[in-house]
This record gives structure tokens, sequence and C-alpha cells, in this order.
């Protein structure tokens, strides 16, 4: 049950982002950009039918409405539209991994010469400000 979720919430992501590329594609008939628009306005309002701070019922909105919204959006985009947006949703998910990988590569160079560079510094004793103590004789 639980990969079955997780590949719902993965999948969700996916049409997210592919309906943002659907609302800003000419040959998207305007009904269905109307509902995406609606459905991103209710999503990032701070309005709520059942306000967020109740305990589970204030998320229950959002995780029934928002799917829905974006369900009926789906459908007003016609297949062959559809199709290529996910597609290109795709493409761009996937170089978003490699920019995350090559920045993560990057990052650990970046601590691996700072681990060093701090190594070769001592204790970090160079970068104290305050004066030394001396003991009274």
């Amino acid at each position: 049950m639980r990969s079955r979720w997780q590949t719902w919430v993965a999948q969700l992501k996916h049409d997210t982002y592919a309906l943002y590329l659907a609302s800003r594609d000419p040959r998207v008939p305007w009904p269905a950009k109307i509902i995406v628009l609606l459905v991103v306005a209710y999503l990032l309002s701070p309005i709520d039918l059942i306000p967020d701070f109740i305990p589970v019922l204030g998320y229950l909105d959002d995780i029934v409405l928002v799917p829905l919204g974006i369900a009926l959006a789906i459908r007003c985009i016609p297949a062959d539209i559809w199709a290529d947006c996910r597609e290109r949703a795709a493409d761009h998910v996937a170089s978003d991994l490699a920019v995350v990988v090559i920045a993560a590569v990057w990052g650990g160079v970046l601590a691996l010469l700072a681990a060093i560079i701090l190594r070769l510094l001592g204790d970090g004793a160079a970068f104290s400000s305050a004066p030394a103590i001396q003991p009274d004789r």
C-alpha cells in the first residue's frame, strides 16, 4: 500500500508540472487554463474551506479538492496536448536531477577543501580574535 501511495504522489508531482506547462501552451482551451488557475489559487490561498490548524480535517480539503481539480483540468485538455506536456515534464525532471547531482558533487568538493584548509590551519586558533589569557605570576 505504501508503494502505491508513493507512486501516486510522484505521479501527482509530475502531473502538476505538466499542468503548469499545459497552462502556458496556446493549444490548450481556456476553460482548462481557468481550472488550473483556480486549483493553484486555492492551493496557495490562506483561506480554506476548513482551516489548516484544525487537526486532520484541516488538510483533508487540500487532500481531496486539489487532486480533484487537477483531474478535472487534465480531462479538459485534449489527449495529444496532454501527452506532449507530460513528455516535456519528464524531460525537465530528468534535467533537474542532473543539476542536483552536479550541485551535490561540487558541494562535496567544497566541503572537502574546507576540511583540508581547516586541518592545515590547526584547531582554528588562527581565527580567534580574542587575546590569549596569560596567567598571573
